[in-house]
């Protein structure tokens, strides 16, 4: 049965189908992206339109996004969930480098706390794991966080299934991101560990970035068609029918985009037209 919600953590229900924000900063995530009112504007219109979960990160703009979620949405209402990473720093347009030691960890963190206006981050993200550092020491400073009600879940970005089995071993972990989409499954052995565990999968470039909305294969196209619906749209509604556990948050700073990218939680696939997916 088609489930339109998840228990992010355990405790944290959200609706699967949620909004990124990495849209919102300029090319190469540097800087802001457009008119500022527009970002508003969408921020705000995800929220009336239902969405609970926001994934974002200190390095888009840097900063940027952050202070547009606090300022679009602060005081943010009871059911919203908020989703940032650290542990990366962004020096310049598609210019970034690992940081993951324990102080840069605690003073990102400290800092997103600060933009997003909160006391506690919902769900807070490892956004690369530091291979200069012991993930025990990365791991250990999110858990005392977390113990100290600055973070409630934790969440990894991009790793290996084995390396995933590893963060499990050392500390509860909510969440995952890895890339994944209706044409790139190289992380189908992290989806399943997250199966297994009942971690949110949060597939990074969910419409393959941009691609699935521009040409696409004739199966792609036709079950479009037979739904009235647009290839971006079924790329996102075989993610969520592909796994129970899969969050996409697609991106965008336009309206009627945001409003084409949500509508994709009505559809409903059968089998066979996720089996002709599937063999794309």
């Amino acid at each position: 049965m088609f489930q339109e919600s998840f228990l992010l953590g355990g405790d944290l229900p959200v609706r699967r189908l949620g909004y990124g924000t990495a849209q919102l900063a300029g090319p190469g995530y540097w800087g802001a992206r457009g008119d500022r009112q527009d970002a508003l504007a969408v921020l705000r219109r995800a929220v009336a339109r239902g969405v609970t979960l926001i994934d974002t990160a200190d390095n888009y703009g840097p900063d940027v996004a952050e202070e547009l979620i606090a300022e679009a949405l602060h005081p943010y209402p009871g059911d919203l969930v908020i989703a940032t990473k650290g542990g990366v720093v962004r020096t310049g347009p598609d210019a970034w480098h690992i940081a993951g030691r324990p102080e840069q960890l605690r003073a990102m963190c400290e800092a997103s706390l600060r933009r997003l206006r909160t006391d506690t981050i919902d769900l807070y993200q490892l956004h690369r794991l530091d291979p200069e550092v012991p993930m025990a020491d990365q791991l250990g400073t999110l858990d005392a966080l977390r113990q100290e009600g600055k973070i409630r879940h934790i969440g990894l970005d991009t790793l290996t299934a084995d390396r995933l089995e590893q963060a499990l071993s050392l500390t509860g972990i909510a969440a995952v991101q890895n890339r994944f989409n209706l044409v790139d499954r190289e992380s189908a052995d992290v989806l399943k560990v997250c199966e297994a565990h009942g971690l949110a999968f949060l597939p990074w470039f969910p419409l393959a970035n941009g691609a699935l909305t521009g040409e696409a294969s004739s199966t792609l196209s036709a079950v479009a068609d037979r739904h009235g619906a647009s290839r971006g749209q079924l790329a996102l509604a075989w993610l969520l029918h592909h796994s129970p556990v899969t969050l996409p948050t697609p991106g965008t700073g336009s309206l009627t985009h945001l409003d084409e990218n949500l509508a994709a939680a009505d559809l409903r696939l059968s089998e066979d037209e996720m089996k002709e997916l599937d063999k794309l």
